[in-house]
């Protein structure tokens, strides 16, 4: 299986005054098209660092991160929003969704940003909510919607401009045990029906052994396995 994203010796050291702060140590992923990997460890171990960085929100101090066999070190930020809005989508912990706004709004927000417009855009974001089971909730507010849902909604949203690779930072954090089973079935049918390649950060290790085809283990910034 060839690569599809990879961290190729990335460190990340943040300075805060004189103290310097290693947040990555030398850090090696390579994740294949249409895997489901998961990235455990405990707090302060690297792993959302890690996930920012592959996820270009973010530069690494040293070492490059590696989309399709091509460095992003040289990517200019328009090259670099470019490859946040096209190639990878994110979803968080916290959903970020906007609150004056209906479920297929927030999704359609994201198909603007990608260049769509009009009908097409509102029958994509239909689309994209029904992919997720919430075809009947498309009006509805954030506040109208369970956790679980509005979590439903951010991978929509993430999905909007049909990314290669979907980056998640602990996305059952916030939900309970039978939600964040729900949740990870949903991203597990999403990888075997369309070839979706997930990068999941969980705490949970039963779900990461249920779901993921494997598990990295992180540790001081360093990869352990």
């Amino acid at each position: 299986m060839s690569s599809l994203l990879e961290s190729r010796e990335v460190s990340k050291i943040y300075r805060m005054g004189n103290t310097e702060v290693v947040a990555l140590d030398h850090a090696s992923v390579a994740v294949g098209e249409g895997e489901f990997v998961a990235l455990q460890g405990t707090s302060g171990s690297g792993k959302s660092t890690l996930l920012n960085l592959l996820g270009g929100l973010d530069r690494p101090t040293s070492g490059e991160i590696v989309f399709e066999d091509r460095s992003l070190a040289p990517f200019t930020k328009k090259e670099m929003a470019h490859y946040r809005r096209l190639s990878v989508g994110m979803i968080f912990q916290n959903f970020n969704l906007i609150p004056s706004m209906t479920a297929a709004e927030n999704v359609g927000l994201a198909l603007a940003f990608g260049g769509l417009r009009g009908r097409a855009r509102d029958e994509r974001a239909r689309e994209l909510l029904e992919e997720v089971g919430l075809g009947e909730r498309l009006t509805h507010k954030p506040t109208e919607l369970s956790g679980g849902e509005q979590q439903r909604v951010a991978i929509a949203r993430a999905l909007a401009n049909r990314p290669r690779i979907l980056l998640a930072d602990e996305p059952t954090g916030n939900l309970d045990s039978t939600r964040a089973r729900e949740l990870l079935a949903l991203l597990r049918n999403m990888i075997d029906k369309s070839g979706l390649t997930v990068v999941l950060v969980t705490h949970d290790r039963d779900l990461a052994a249920e779901f993921a085809d494997r598990t990295i283990f992180m540790k001081d910034g360093r990869v352990q396995s």
